[in-house]
């Protein structure tokens, strides 16, 4: 349902090329769309026409898709302000909704935290960071020298296998996804940048608990308006960790998408930027709201 896109292009941001697509008026809401772990901003391109009014920017995450990886070691807080300065590098200055799934959710909450004057709003799809259960894949993966040979042998069989564990409607699992996960999963960057994130937020056991603990915290003293979906049949991130999100996160909403996988802007798209835009439009009503509280609580 995707139709026309914009195409993709390159940014500089700080010596790295950063691919992102851009679409809707320059003077709309800016929106920021952030993909999860080994994927690209491809995961949301039916959002596009969906949040038209917006002016929207999806981002290949630092040495994810078809982005340069950035010097040094990867690690989840040089995604979160790289996500950020491409903002800067694209000339967008005003606060930010921020939508992030899987571990492009992780990413967003972590920006809110880093660099809260740039972002307004959260909306989080099947995000990490909230529970310690994961795919077994990705487990295995965090194992450094194991992680490494199984990334060397990623073929086509296995770029299928992973798009079938994403989405309930096969359908969804079309060649487009199967090559262009082949493509990506073969360049030098893909494996580096992969095999560093998950080994720094998980081990064989699953998701560390330090670093989500840690995050949970500093969102809570700070929060941002924020909506979390999650669809009921996620086989990556289990749709539990939606009460630990309900828990964590003050004044959160959340919701759950029945007979969907782990990425429900592309299973469900209408639903889901319903919720979202939604969200987004009652996000000034709640922040008033929530700061009157507080002035009345000191």
């Amino acid at each position: 349902m995707t139709g026309t896109l914009p195409p993709t292009r390159f940014v500089d941001v700080r010596g790295t090329r950063i691919r992102v697509r851009e679409s809707g008026p320059p003077t709309g809401e800016p929106v920021l769309l952030l993909h999860g772990i080994g994927r690209c901003l491809e995961d949301w391109d039916d959002q596009h026409a969906l949040l038209a009014q917006h002016r929207v920017v999806a981002a290949d995450l630092a040495g994810f898709g078809y982005s340069d990886r950035l010097p040094g070691r990867a690690t989840l807080e040089r995604l979160a302000d790289a996500a950020v300065a491409t903002l800067d590098a694209l000339g967008e200055t005003r606060p930010v909704h921020v939508m992030g799934n899987s571990l492009g959710g992780a990413v967003a909450l972590l920006a809110s935290v880093r660099h809260p004057d740039r972002v307004a709003t959260l909306v989080l799809a099947d995000p990490a960071g909230f529970g310690a259960e994961v795919t077994p894949a990705l487990r295995v993966l965090g194992v450094p020298l194991l992680g490494r040979f199984l990334l060397s042998r990623f073929d086509e069989r296995a770029s299928r296998r992973t798009e079938r564990s994403l989405f309930v409607d096969g359908a969804l699992v079309t060649d487009e996804r199967v090559r262009r996960g082949l493509e990506i999963g073969r360049r030098p960057e893909f494996a580096r940048t992969f095999l560093d994130i998950a080994t720094e937020l998980g081990t064989f056991r699953g998701i560390r608990p330090g670093w989500r603990r840690a995050l949970l915290a500093a969102a809570a003293r700070a929060p941002k308006p924020t909506l979390v979906v999650w669809g009921e049949r996620d086989l990556i991130l289990p749709a539990a960790h939606l009460r630990a999100a309900a828990r964590a996160l003050p004044h959160v909403t959340t919701h759950v998408f029945g007979r969907v996988g782990h990425m429900p802007q592309i299973e469900v798209p209408e639903r889901f930027a319903a919720l979202a835009t939604a969200h987004v439009a009652q996000a000034p009503r709640r922040t008033s709201i929530s700061s009157e509280t507080r002035a009345g609580t000191a």
